[in-house]
């Protein structure tokens, strides 16, 4: 009985509690745990509340505080039916906003920062005979960092190290804390004791933002010297994770050889002599401490120069590691491929007699299969070591040259030369008879001979009378040239005789002497009423007047002489001779028939002709024959005078040329 009496007021006091703890439960708050906002971005925390009984005629008050922690909370707004205040003072005084309706409270923070920003924001709604509600809501900062960077070690890092440090990776300025991940070749390097660490480091700014460093050991192997390293960053931003990655490195690895190679670098394909050869010795492996020796020359190469067929033979190379206590050998195999002088047989400068058969052989000692051809004016003439020639004359004198090629190795050739001599009868190239014409009193004549051993030549005519000339010796013989005195009535003939020791030859020339001739001239006549004068000129025909009032201009054109006249133009010359002997005759006819009828020289006048003056005006037509050189001159009428008998026409009369 004692105990129930006991245990009475304790129920009294519990039910009492619990009343008055209903009655507060009557206003409802509802607040997000959190919101995420980037650095400098605004934040909006929003207050839900609710009451069964509120009706939102008045009686309800509203607070804001900012909450660092459990012992240190400060208001920053509040709101009554009255008025709203923004607390003085605080890191929000000037930066928050409070938007109020029915059934909610939104706190708007501008430019958020991380020093003081990152803190639980609490909400008090308190409702007049209803009670009051709390809630709170974190708020969270977030700050992307920036690009990440990484560097690797500058020195080599040998196989036989412990672990050390191979490169190191940075972010900075981020929030939360980045995090960083190394990876080699795409793979993710964890701590693995004495084979990789990782070194990780934070740095905190007075800004609040994180930097991270890590740093990269590991205890290298050999296949690490291709492996691409690497790092990975992640992150927190608002409701999401991002990542960054580094750029791509590779590290120096240093291991001892375990193989060594020595080749030729250059020339590529086969040696010959005169060439430059050089040699590179490599292995394997990749030390500081690795040095080459080729035949007793230091270093990964060695050039030769101008190497001849004694260079062939075995060539070494030596590797020495004396770090990693390595020695390695190899060598190579080198033939420098050779060709030697040509020689011909016979050699030197051969005589040969006219026609008869020559032959002669080339040969040089070679390493390599060569071919041979024989040239001779730049032209092939034979192919192979022999030259044959079944009947020599003067064309196939000359000089042949023998070249032999290697056609394995390009422009490894040598050439040798034999001068072939004819001896023979002389030849002279030109014709057995040569016919010239010319108008020239003197004509230069050519006789070119072939002939060795070198020819007499003499030069003459039909009478036995020996003409002077001048000779030089040319590659295959000689070569006369003669001035020859032309006859002008009769052909002119002259022999070229060349003679040795083996026989002669000899070529006729035959020279026909031409007239001079001219074409026909420009004529131009000056009319006056008592005077017309003209003046032409025709081949073999001249004529003159000395008419005191006459006045003519005549230009004539005068060609070339020309060695020889063909045939055809002879029959031209004639018809025009032919033709003005008709015309002057005609003209003649005319003049004396009017003459006779009074219509010209004016009749009512007229004179005598007399003797003299006819001598002097009278006109004259000259003609030379082929054969002879008289002059015929023809009157008016046609009739042949002698020159002292020609008649001086008188001032007024009509001259015809």
């Amino acid at each position: 009985m004692a105990v129930r009496d006991a245990a009475s007021p304790l129920l009294l006091g519990l039910l009492c509690l619990l009343h008055t703890w209903g009655a507060r439960a009557a206003v409802e708050v509802n607040m997000e745990d959190k919101v995420e906002v980037l650095l400098g971005d605004p934040a909006q925390i929003t207050c839900m509340f609710k009451s069964d009984d509120f009706g939102g005629s008045g009686g309800m008050t509203i607070e804001w505080h900012y909450v660092k922690s459990s012992t240190d909370s400060q208001r920053i707004y509040s709101q009554d039916s009255l008025q709203s205040t923004v607390e003085k003072n605080t890191p929000y005084s000037d930066r928050i906003t409070v938007n109020t309706t029915a059934r909610e409270v939104v706190l708007t923070i501008r430019d958020v920062q991380l020093k003081d920003d990152e803190v639980a924001f609490n909400c008090f709604v308190k409702i007049i005979g209803e009670g009051s509600g709390e809630g709170g809501t974190k708020l969270k900062v977030f700050k992307t960092p920036e690009d990440p960077t990484i560097q690797g070690v500058e020195q080599g890092i040998s196989v036989s190290d412990e672990v050390t440090k191979v490169a190191s990776c940075e972010v900075k300025n981020g929030h939360p804390k980045p995090k960083i991940t190394w990876y080699r070749d795409k793979m993710p390097l964890h701590n693995i004791p004495d084979v990789v660490k990782l070194d990780h480091s934070v740095t905190t700014q007075s800004s609040g933002l994180y930097s991270v460093n890590s740093d990269l050991n590991m205890k290298v192997e050999k296949k690490d010297k291709d492996a691409v390293f690497y790092c990975e960053v992640t992150f927190l931003v608002p409701g999401a994770e991002k990542m960054l990655e580094t750029k791509r490195i590779n590290i120096t690895v240093f291991y001892p050889p375990t193989t060594v190679n020595l080749w030729v670098e250059s020339p590529k394909g086969k040696i010959k002599e005169g060439d430059t050869v050089e040699f590179l010795c490599a292995s394997d492996g990749n030390s500081e401490s690795q040095f080459f020796i080729i035949e007793n020359n230091e270093g990964p190469s060695l050039k030769m120069e101008n190497v001849t067929r004694h260079n062939s033979g075995v060539f070494h190379c030596t590797v020495e590691d004396y770090e990693n206590y390595v020695r390695l050998s190899t060598n190579t195999t080198v033939l420098v491929n050779y060709l030697d002088e040509v020689v011909i047989k016979p050699t030197g400068s051969v005589s040969v007699d006219w026609k008869k058969e020559f032959s002669a052989t080339c040969n040089a000692l070679s390493s390599l299969s060569t071919t041979t051809t024989w040239f001779k004016n730049g032209k092939e003439v034979e192919k192979g070591h022999h030259l044959n020639i079944k009947a020599v004359t003067y064309d196939t004198a000359g000089t042949y040259v023998c070249v032999v090629t290697v056609p394995e190795i390009q422009a490894m050739q040598a050439n040798a030369s034999l001068q072939l001599t004819v001896q023979g009868p002389p030849e002279i190239i030109e014709k057995q008879l040569n016919e010239k014409e010319t108008n020239e009193r003197e004509l230069e004549l050519t006789c070119h001979v072939r002939s060795y051993p070198t020819p007499n030549i003499i030069w003459g005519t039909t009478n036995g009378k020996i003409i002077s000339s001048s000779n030089h010796m040319t590659g295959v013989g000689a070569k006369s040239v003669a001035k020859v005195q032309v006859n002008i009535t009769s052909n002119t003939t002259v022999f070229c005789n060349a003679s040795n020791e083996f026989g002669k030859d000899s070529v006729t020339y035959v020279i026909r002497f031409t007239k001079h001739t001219t074409t026909p001239a420009t004529i131009t006549t000056t009319i006056s009423p008592t005077t017309i004068t003209a003046a032409n000129t025709t081949n073999n025909t001249s004529t003159s007047t000395n008419a005191a009032k006459t006045k003519s201009t005549v230009k004539a054109e005068t060609p070339k002489p020309q060695e020889k006249i063909q045939k055809g133009s002879y029959g031209v010359v004639i018809a025009v001779i032919i033709i003005c002997i008709l015309l002057l005759a005609i003209l003649g006819s005319v003049l004396y028939f009017l003459y006779k009828k009074g219509k010209i020289c004016n009749r009512s006048g007229k004179k005598d002709f007399t003797k003299e003056k006819s001598s002097k005006d009278k006109i004259v037509v000259e003609m030379k024959s082929d054969n002879t050189e008289e002059a015929i001159l023809l009157g008016i009428n046609g009739e042949k005078q002698l020159p002292n008998d020609q008649v001086d026409p008188g001032p007024d009369t009509v001259l015809f040329c």
